[in-house]
């Protein structure tokens, strides 16, 4: 359903990766966008921007952007699979904003600043998945030109907006696509092209702009050149062929602001997770319809599940005493934790109930 956008070369591929919205209303349809706002008649036309008297100015906005994005290169073992997306610069001394699927899986991250024209290498400070938001740190860097942070609670539908970012991942200074905001309030669920993972993300502004691969953690920004948004997803065509008009999603800064916030506490949630991810190398599912807990479908060699004897059939139905019933609780559980720490598992299987403590290991942002 989701336009995919995937681009393979010998030795390995690259993935550009950007989520991109499928289908959320009615099938029948096939079309490409995310679900209409819920707001009613009378907010959506509160809403709805007068005309400013001095509209945007594309090459000069795109011009004030640039300095404080950042091009980043993600890439996963042993396949040599690599991703490519754009980032915000926080701080001075490198810290990142920028969309979670872009790092998701990522062995090491490389970010090139387009300001200096310096290359990092990054380390993933904490993610919120659910959100699609995380923060970069970029090793030894200082005086790196920062981005201004505008307030998403006052934007309006119609406003002239301008999504920039490494437009096609090709590492070369970003580029800028313009539209009006169409809702501020988008719920859709998006295909994510490297691993065809689906999620469902809302409160999103929608607008009416050619969003590309590549673009994703990068800057929307107002006409006074402000960031109000963190690119996320696309749909339609970029021609608006077909009926199908293009749109570009992105999450609200102020409800990325309170992920950074976040994690900067250095307090892991249920939702945000800060540090380094650990794992239990297996992949789960929902042990479903016999029972509930998290099935283990396969124990990676060498990784700690593996180790403590889990295998294929295995199921999981507590952690530290915390009841297990899905898949996602399992990963839930686990998000507190930082790797060698030692936790201590329920498992059922052909051998009966047994508990096992298990020394969780050095994962890739999940």
């Amino acid at each position: 359903m989701g336009k995919q956008v995937i681009r393979g070369r010998s030795g390995g591929g690259r993935i550009l990766v950007m989520i991109v919205t499928i289908l959320l209303v009615a099938a029948a349809f096939l079309d490409y966008r995310g679900e209409p706002s819920s707001r009613t008649g009378s907010e959506a036309a509160a809403a709805i921007a007068p005309v400013p008297s001095d509209p945007l100015d594309p090459a000069s906005v795109t011009a004030a952007m640039r300095p404080a994005l950042v091009n980043i290169s993600a890439s996963t073992k042993p396949f040599g699979l690599g991703a490519a997306g754009s980032g915000i610069v926080l701080s001075a001394d490198g810290e990142v904003l920028t969309s979670h699927h872009v790092i998701k899986g990522a062995d090491t991250v490389t970010v090139t600043d387009v300001g200096n024209g310096k290359v990092y290498d990054a380390v993933v400070l904490g993610y919120d998945s659910g959100a699609d938001i995380a923060v970069l740190d970029l090793s030894a860097a200082s005086e790196l030109a920062t981005a201004t942070l505008g307030n998403s609670a006052d934007l309006r539908v119609h406003d002239e907006v301008m999504a920039i970012g490494n437009a096609g991942g090709t590492g070369g200074a970003p580029t800028g696509v313009q539209g009006r905001i169409t809702n501020l309030d988008s719920a859709i669920v998006a295909l994510n092209v490297g691993d065809l993972s689906r999620k469902t993300l809302s409160g999103m502004v929608e607008v009416a702009a050619g969003v590309t691969s590549g673009q994703s953690g990068g800057a929307l920004v107002d006409r006074k050149g402000a960031v109000i948004g963190v690119i996320a997803a696309a749909s339609g065509e970029s021609t608006g062929a077909d009926g199908h008009p293009a749109n570009g999603y992105a999450v609200p800064i102020d409800t990325a602001m309170r992920v950074v916030r976040q994690i900067r506490s250095g307090t892991s949630t249920d939702t945000v997770h800060v540090g380094p991810t650990a794992t239990l190398g297996v992949i789960t599912s929902n042990a479903l319809p016999t029972g509930t807990g998290a099935r283990v479908d396969a124990a990676v060699h060498g990784m700690p599940a593996h180790t403590a004897g889990l295998g294929t059939g295995d199921v999981i139905t507590s952690v530290d005493g915390r009841v297990i019933d899905t898949a996602h609780a399992l990963r839930v559980a686990l998000n507190g934790h930082r790797p060698h720490d030692t936790v201590r598992l329920t498992v059922t299987g052909a051998g009966g109930p047994r508990t096992l403590a298990v020394v969780l290991a050095v994962g890739p942002p999940n």
